[in-house]
């Protein structure tokens, strides 16, 4: 389907050839007439579909047309790097057209905040926000959200798994009982769906592949000893095979160990994790989409925080312990029917868990051998203590070590 099929206003219309869109993708040539038609809507579809757009553009459309337009259009989501993902596609939609746009999220200085409450008081179309920070300014009595006439919930699954429940009830008692209310998630656990019935009317229900990572990308698992990792990597890196990649940890701490090895070993690349203050948290974003960083790692907060076009490797240094969010890691690679490859390096107590993947996502990955210089690395294992009163033995042992007796 074309997008002129949908006869958008021409300058939003005009702004869309700018940007290359040719035609639909699934979830957008499904949502965008449901958005058009003012119904609620709750759209299941994985990363990389282009879910974004298939609420943006009928609703900024809808904006062009409408009377009043102070604080038309809300649209929530998790984490303040999609709120400016986001952001950054209402600026480049609606470049030939007067929409305006406002992102509030938390991290800024004061200047920030009074700019924020500054521009909610003029009135913008369509503030972009994060739900902690939104909740203080409507607390505040600064934002009043009284002629709302869109809420749009982005990945939702995440919010709650991030705790915003509360916070965003409290927002919807602000907002008009007439208006259009969109839910956009990549699953439909029982707890969306329990949301979903308190704040939607009569929704249209739109299911895309949930849970199936593109078919465009290669995924490719090692077994591997955490000991072995380091090495890996260092091995795939030297390689020269990849330009733009991303590598994903369970925790800050591994993030951060990561990155100091890289920089001993002279690979180039960055650290995103909560200790970074917000501006060298945007200006790594920005040196990674700009191609001045090839690596960045992080923690599952990238997973749906990051909307780069071009990265052709994600790396798994850890398995992830919800199934679903192995499909939004591998996701950010292999977008716009591209392709690229996800590289999962599984240990002995990650086995089961990635079997739960392999499950969700009804396919077996390659299991790729380890080199042979990496798999007769001398490995250190130190045994867990497993009871209070007893303590942890140490023992070295030498694995397919050649001429070890």
């Amino acid at each position: 389907m074309n997008f002129s099929d949908f006869n958008f206003n021409p300058d939003l219309y005009e702004g869309l050839m700018a940007m290359g869109y040719k035609s639909a993708t699934p979830i957008q040539e499904l949502a965008i007439p449901e958005v058009l038609a003012h119904h609620d809507l709750i759209a299941c579809a994985q990363t990389g579909t282009g879910k974004t757009a298939s609420y943006l553009l009928p609703v900024m459309d809808n904006i062009s047309k409408a009377k009043n337009r102070h604080n038309n259009t809300l649209i929530l989501a998790p984490t303040r790097e999609l709120a400016q993902q986001i952001d950054l596609q209402v600026e480049a939609l609606s470049y030939f057209t007067n929409i305006s746009s406002l992102t509030v999220y938390g991290g800024g200085d004061g200047i920030a905040y009074e700019q924020q409450k500054r521009s909610m008081r003029e009135g913008v179309d369509i503030i972009i926000a994060t739900p902690g920070r939104l909740m203080s300014h409507l607390s505040s009595g600064v934002l009043n959200l009284s002629q709302l006439q869109h809420l749009v919930l982005d990945e939702a699954d995440r919010m709650l798994d991030m705790g915003f429940y509360d916070d965003i009830i409290r927002i919807i008692s602000y907002l008009p009982q007439e208006r259009q209310t969109l839910l956009f998630s990549a699953t439909m656990a029982p707890k969306i769906r329990g949301m979903a019935t308190k704040i939607l009317k009569n929704p249209k229900q739109i299911t895309i592949s949930i849970a199936k990572p593109a078919e465009g990308i290669n995924q490719q698992a090692y077994n591997i000893h955490d000991q072995q990792k380091q090495a890996l990597l260092t091995e795939i890196f030297k390689s020269g095979l990849y330009k733009s990649s991303i590598i994903f940890a369970s925790t800050k701490e591994k993030v951060k160990g990561l990155n100091k090895a890289f920089k001993s070993l002279g690979i180039k690349a960055a650290a995103f994790h909560s200790d970074l203050e917000q501006k060298e948290r945007e200006q790594i974003l920005l040196d990674f989409k700009n191609r001045k960083l090839p690596i960045l790692i992080g923690t599952d907060v990238l997973s749906r925080g990051i909307d780069v076009e071009g990265i052709d490797l994600i790396i798994n240094y850890d398995v992830p312990g919800d199934p679903a969010d192995y499909v939004h890691r591998v996701g950010r690679t292999a977008r716009a029917e591209s392709k690229g490859t996800a590289i999962t390096l599984v240990n002995g107590k990650d086995k089961r868990r990635f079997e739960n993947i392999e499950k969700l996502i009804e396919k077996q990955v390659p299991r790729i051998p380890l080199s042979e210089e990496i798999a007769n690395m001398e490995i250190k294992h130190v045994e867990e203590k497993r009871h209070p009163s007893s303590r942890p033995n140490k023992r070295v042992w030498t694995k397919n070590k050649p001429n070890a007796k």
